[in-house]
């Protein structure tokens, strides 16, 4: 066809209904007249479908591409792998490891269930894609204030869309969060994160290759599902009264079970070229983006994909985001092989199409071309640098006096109430429905610092992993918040023995066409960048979600930090809870108490106000603490490891006790009060060790250049700091547990 030449198709519509359609599809005015001079002629009605989800924010980030260029994507400690849909590095010389980090927050928001579902389900495809298979899953979920009816609506239904889908799929829930905000009221957040473990030599590409390669189609029937969801739902703020469910998608897990062992089965077989999910975007993304990265193109008939609705048009087959399908290039000579592979597992495999050495993504309908688009040029949207200028809200914020917050009239009746806060309180009713037992592997579930699991290939090896997010400190200081949040996911993969190799985000904003949210977004994406170079750790891959708001107004913005660490050893290990009497319980990176109130939870909870200007982390100093943690806990000598993050120093004290159940004695080096009690810093992590080890403890520190203090000693049933509060661990106990329970309740 010549270049200049429109492909004939039935659904060719006037230049200015064109136009209106592209517009009614999220492209701009300079978008859509970009296509007319790249193409050289004008669009058809599927072509323009095309442009526009995959130059929507939510698949070709033209609006945060260029700042994303700030993180590192490389470390010195380990060889990283950076694939299409996931990255990793090398575990082993014969294993690698891969994760990502994946939004549904406007899906969930619209229909809780599906939206969370589904997220759970395009995550581990993300994983399986490369060959990898999914070992573990972690979530991370914001809703608005606990005590508003859609709110609790809006909760159980995403949790058990986590749990049903997780859990039917029989891939273990070991890490993750729930937090509550009214910043999350109109929009809440879910993030979905995995991990996968391949043997080296079985990693798959997306990249097609090959021309004459036949392109297989294989999964679930392609429906209406989901239409626009990327370029229509994602990609665009929430507004009052809007009604968005017919693009949410729908999801099966247990089509997605045997997806998942038909895609491993054929990675062994030496069959598969390349292999990528169709997530956001569906086939345009698939068979776009696949050319794209391997410089082919490919010429594809859209009435061989199978279909579970009549009278789809051409851009509704190419818009669907229908779930559990998968597109895969094929060596040639082997499609049938594959296809029969696929029928034993009781899934559709067809070819579709072939790959070819012109670059062009060519579609059919039929006989009829509907579309012809230079791959290349389909998949670079263009890249904009937005306006941005420092919030207005910042200098009020950081001019709060935190000397002016009154002592509570009793510490102990503080304590209960911010163990009992909906963001301290215990998370057993969301974490008893996921599974976190299934494959057998579990080391530590969730509910501790880090979940952890073995790797059985490479004995005694394990993994650990965490998802962290802060929004409060990154609200009131978007760089610093955000360096914060690195060294806290970092921390916390310390108190358990493992050391930080790689990370995945989730960038959770506004929408960035207001200069103040971008730059929230700017300055978080920088402080993240920064800390993981200080940290030595590589961000090998990654989500954006932006227009997080509603008429309510902007969620606050939550980057989420997915971090994965290597344990030496599995049976060397700590967790939270309080061991055995006796034990001497230390203060591990202080000399005294040091906290601040800015932004703590205890301000929070206790004088509803979110104000002050969070601390700065010394990542020297946060680098002694979480090394000389790490070898405490990998030598035993360390029993018990927990960081000092919301609540400060008696939060953490009384979780320990709670998870120990076990009381202990304290004394504080500082007079008691508010700052040094629920005062939050970093670098700061409490610890247990036996009696009689702890000259040796403090010798180690001392080598170390890190200060400690000695608190006092773990026994009794209650959390007793002298001179200041005494409340049993009972208590405690039963006040932390009832929160969410108590309002969830049927």
């Amino acid at each position: 066809m010549n270049e200049n030449e429109t492909p004939r198709a039935a659904e060719l519509l006037t230049p200015e209904q064109l136009k209106q359609a592209a517009f009614d599809w999220g492209l701009t005015p300079y978008e859509y007249e970009r296509i007319l001079e790249g193409l050289g002629r004008q669009p058809t009605l599927t072509e323009i479908a095309m442009f526009s989800v995959e130059w929507c924010e939510h698949c070709g980030y033209p609006k945060s591409r260029n700042v994303l260029g700030m993180l590192p994507n490389t470390s010195a400690s380990v060889e990283v792998l950076v694939g299409a849909d996931s990255g990793g590095f090398y575990l082993t010389p014969d294993l690698a490891v891969v994760m990502k980090v994946e939004s549904h927050n406007h899906p969930s928001q619209v229909e809780p269930y599906q939206g969370a579902a589904t997220g759970v389900g395009g995550i581990i495809r993300d994983i399986f894609t490369c060959g990898a298979r999914p070992v573990a899953a972690g979530n991370s979920l914001r809703f608005g204030s606990l005590s508003d009816p859609y709110t609790r609506h809006l909760l159980r239904g995403v949790v058990k869309g986590v749990g049903d889908y997780g859990n039917s799929i029989g891939v273990p829930t070991l890490a993750g969060e729930v937090s509550f905000n009214a910043s999350y009221t109109g929009n809440c957040l879910v993030n979905a994160m995995a991990v996968g473990i391949a043997p080296t030599d079985r990693l798959l590409s997306a990249a097609a290759r090959g021309a004459g390669n036949p392109v297989l189609y294989a999964g679930s029937r392609t429906g209406r599902d989901g239409i626009g969801g990327c370029s229509v739902l994602a990609s665009h703020e929430f507004g009052e009264g809007e009604e968005k469910r017919p693009t949410v998608q729908i999801g099966d897990p247990f089509t997605e079970k045997r997806l998942i062992e038909a895609c491993l089965e054929a990675a062994t077989t030496g069959w598969i070229v390349a292999m990528k999910d169709m997530g956001a975007a569906g086939v345009t993304c698939t068979t776009s983006e696949m050319s794209a990265e391997g410089g082919m193109g490919m010429r594809i008939d859209l009435q061989r994909i199978p279909r579970r609705e009549s009278g789809m048009q051409p851009y509704e087959v190419l818009m669907s985001e229908s779930q559990e399908r998968m597109l895969m290039v094929v060596a040639r000579g082997h499609e049938d092989d594959v296809i029969r592979l696929f029928g034993r597992w009781e899934l559709s495999a067809v070819v579709i199409g072939e790959v070819t050495d012109d670059g062009i993504l060519t579609v059919l309908d039929g006989g009829e071309e509907v579309a012809a688009l230079p791959a290349q040029f389909l998949t670079t949207p263009p890249r904009y640098d937005l306006p941005y200028e420092r919030p207005a809200y910042l200098s009020e914020k950081w001019a709060y006096d935190l000397s002016a917050v009154p002592e509570p009239e009793s510490y102990g009746e503080a304590l209960l109430t911010l163990i009992g806060s909906p963001n301290l309180c215990s998370r057993q009713w969301v974490t008893e429905q996921y599974d976190h037992t299934v494959q057998a592997n579990t080391v530590q579930g969730p509910g501790g610092d880090a979940g952890i699991i073995r790797v059985r290939e490479a004995a005694p090896l394990g993994v650990a992993v965490t998802m962290d997010g802060s929004s409060r400190l990154v609200y009131l200081d978007p760089y610093e918040g955000a360096r914060l949040l690195v060294a806290e996911a970092a921390r916390n993969l310390a108190c358990v023995g493992a050391e930080p190799k790689i990370v995945t985000d989730g960038l959770n904003f506004g929408n960035p066409d207001k200069p103040d949210r971008y730059y929230q977004f700017r300055e978080a994406v920088r402080g993240i960048a920064d800390a993981c170079r200080e940290f030595e750790l590589a961000v090998i891959s990654g989500n954006v979600s932006f227009y997080n708001e509603s008429p309510e107004g902007p969620i606050h913005p939550t980057p989420i930090i997915g971090m994965l660490g290597v344990v030496p050893d599995v049976n060397r290990t700590a967790s939270i809870g309080f061991r055995a009497d006796g034990d001497r319980v230390i203060l591990v990176g202080a000399s005294g108490c040091p906290g601040s109130l800015a932004g703590s939870e205890y301000l929070a909870v206790l004088h509803g106000v979110e104000a002050g200007r969070p601390l700065s982390v010394s990542v020297s100093d946060e680098k002694r603490v979480q090394c000389v943690v790490r070898d405490m806990v990998r030598s035993g000598l360390a029993v018990t490891a927990h960081d000092l993050s919301e609540g400060g120093l008696a939060v953490a004290l009384a979780e320990c006790a709670i998870r120990g159940r076990r009381g202990a004695r304290i004394r504080l080096p500082d007079v008691a009060s508010a700052e040094a009690l629920f005062g939050e810093a970093p670098s700061r992590v409490i610890a247990t060790v036996a009696a009689d080890r702890i000259s040796e403890a403090a010798a180690q520190l001392a080598t170390a250049g890190v200060p400690w203090v000695d608190l006092g000693e773990v026994g009794g049933d209650q959390l007793s700091i002298e001179g200041t509060l005494e409340v049993g661990v009972d208590e405690l106990e039963a006040r932390w547990e009832q929160t969410i329970p108590s309002v969830m309740s049927p």
